[in-house]
């Protein structure tokens, strides 16, 4: 199970992680703003997004509204301290599948995740994408131009799905680095230049562009 957890308070996020962990969920990304929810939840696929009302830089309804509002089709559970009736209802109109109210046992939590894991939010389509004379396949991790495949090595296809998940925008080198390598991993941003400029190879025409100052995009 891969999970997004959207916290901004490090005791509970900490707990959160540490618990889930010990349950045996073992894909864990935590933000602590509204705006970093928004974009990892738009640049990868999670089983579960747990997303806290009360977050800065966006706040939880605002995100869950505007990922709806552009397609997402990911599990949303909403952690909030507040329980009154017309809150429940505020979070499960803003596109929250589930509502969770602070204090909770991490088994509860747990249990409400494998439920909203067990149902089937990604849509097929998505898994096949065509991009000019291409087709990316995300499920068997193959790239095809025709009926000639073209062989890519795991760094190549995360970035270029990554660019296909955002296309039509400009993706940072920064944000590249982040998604695909980890801020901590031992990777410079020549490296990100370096992928890019094998990719480039690999595909005919003009298809990755580059944002100068920026960093690169697909157009739609």
């Amino acid at each position: 199970m891969k999970i997004l957890l959207a916290e901004d308070d490090l005791y509970l996020g900490e707990l959160i992680v540490h618990m889930l962990k010990k349950k045996g969920v073992d894909q864990i990304d935590w933000v602590q703003e509204g705006e970093d929810a928004y974009d990892y939840a738009l640049a990868s696929f999670y089983d579960v997004l747990i997303l806290d009302w009360m977050l800065p830089n966006g706040d939880g309804v605002e995100i869950c509204k505007r990922l709806r509002k552009n397609g997402y089709t990911g599990a949303i559970l909403m952690l909030t301290a507040k329980d009154a009736v017309e809150d429940r209802v505020e979070g499960l109109e803003a596109g929250a599948d589930d509502y969770l109210v602070k204090p909770f046992e991490i088994d509860e939590l747990m249990a409400r995740l494998k439920a909203l894991a067990r149902r089937t939010f990604v849509p097929l389509q998505e898994e096949v994408v065509r991009f000019h004379d291409f087709v990316l396949n995300r499920t068997s991790h193959t790239l095809y131009h025709g009926d000639k495949e073209i062989l890519l090595t795991p760094r190549e296809f995360q970035v270029l799905d990554l660019l296909l998940q955002n296309r039509g925008h400009a993706v940072p080198r920064e944000t590249i680095l982040d998604r695909i390598w980890g801020l901590d991993a031992d990777v410079s941003l020549k490296t990100i230049d370096a992928t890019i400029k094998l990719l480039r190879k690999k595909l005919t025409g003009d298809v990755i562009q580059t944002v100068r100052g920026v960093g690169y995009k697909i157009d739609k």
